[in-house]
């Protein structure tokens, strides 16, 4: 079997509103074989730009479009198109838009292999860990601290025993900050986990004050309050914070990830496989995560073939917490572009079993998106 070919996808919403929200358009890839065995994968990122690094011709030897590296070699070579790819756009690849490139054939090379062999992911992977996962209900703030309330309260009514908020108005004052808190738990419960993101807007001082602020309202974790880089500051806070801290969707390859668990000390390694390298460097993530007796939840706000692929992943390792499920209540192209749409039962996702990553796209709902 060889690879003929790789296309990228960008789809986008008609209306894109200016917040965190990165499930408003999606940047896809599809590698097709000589055998008829098509595979599909993810990128979270800039997607014009993962689709230039994709579809780029060759430059030299060490900047060379990624189509390029890959086709006419043998799709199960996973472990040797990763590196080769890796190689093949070491001078402008190392980190960022490369590696999340790089993520989004990864990903369609494993469904590639698991729709050729019959079997899904997982057990290529080596997995079986799960036959469901437990998941959380992501989702932005409400604009309000009394609104931040109402949405807890509908996800508690749908099911979910674990829910996320994040991002802004997160950041504006030490007052809202709380009453954001105070609102989700209030709105939740105290008998289902509630989960705050930061969104990367504070120093570390002040994100200490935060966590011993929080502590009352007994959050599962706060996640990403400092900028990524930020090691120290990392350290700081875990050492400090009688709460989990998480983090890692900025990380894009397994040497990002060493600095944030060894310097920056954190408790929950989060790995977005569009992001990561895909399947092949996530294992190693996951791995090294373990080695340091710290747990592994997925990154995941974009579409659903990044949810299928990280169920795949997290049953995989032995060290998965949850499972992030986006849960925002507006129609969006995610509910479109796949013939499967996942749903959560009272708070859990099931894993797949079908070969490969076990979803499909809707071609209608593909071209009804699709940038040309």
């Amino acid at each position: 079997m060889k690879i003929t070919g790789v296309e990228t996808l960008y789809l986008r919403q008609p209306q894109v509103k200016e917040q965190c929200d990165s499930g408003q358009d999606a940047l896809l890839v599809k590698v097709t074989t000589d055998a008829g065995v098509t595979g599909i994968g993810e990128v979270d990122s800039s997607p014009m730009a993962v689709k230039g690094a994709i579809d780029g011709p060759f430059s030299h030897t060490t900047t060379t479009g990624l189509k390029h590296a890959v086709l006419g070699e043998d799709p199960f070579e996973t472990e040797y198109l990763w590196h080769k790819m890796y190689r093949a756009n070491i001078y402008a690849g190392r980190r960022g838009i490369g590696i999340h490139a790089m993520s989004g054939i990864d990903m369609a090379l494993w469904d590639i292999k698991g729709k050729a062999l019959g079997l899904p992911v997982w057990k290529l992977l080596g997995g079986g860990f799960h036959k469901k996962l437990r998941c959380y209900a992501s989702s932005l703030f409400g604009a309000t601290p009394q609104k931040t309330c109402e949405l807890a309260r509908r996800f508690r009514d749908r099911g979910f025993q674990a829910v996320k908020f994040g991002w802004d108005p997160m950041g504006r004052d030490a007052k809202t900050d709380i009453d954001l808190v105070r609102q989700g738990r209030r709105g939740l419960g105290d008998d289902a986990d509630l989960l705050i993101d930061a969104g990367l807007v504070w120093d570390a001082k002040t994100a200490i004050q935060r966590a011993r602020a929080f502590e009352e309202f007994n959050i599962f974790w706060l996640e990403e309050p400092l900028r990524p880089d930020d090691y120290e500051g990392y350290r700081k806070l875990s050492e400090a914070s009688p709460l989990r801290i998480a983090a890692g969707e900025e990380e894009s390859n397994r040497l990002s990830f060493l600095d944030l668990m060894d310097k920056g000390k954190i408790d929950v390694v989060q790995i977005d496989l569009t992001r990561c390298g895909g399947f092949t460097e996530a294992m190693k993530i996951a791995s090294l995560a373990h080695d340091r007796g710290l747990m592994v939840a997925n990154h995941g706000f974009t579409t659903y073939v990044n949810v299928t692929a990280a169920l795949h992943f997290l049953t995989s390792i032995p060290n998965a917490l949850i499972v992030e499920f986006v849960a925002e209540e507006e129609t969006t192209l995610r509910e479109k572009i796949t013939q499967q749409k996942l749903r959560a039962e009272n708070g859990f996702l099931s894993i797949p079993d079908a070969p490969g990553l076990g979803i499909d796209l809707d071609d209608a709902g593909v071209n009804q998106f699709r940038v040309s």
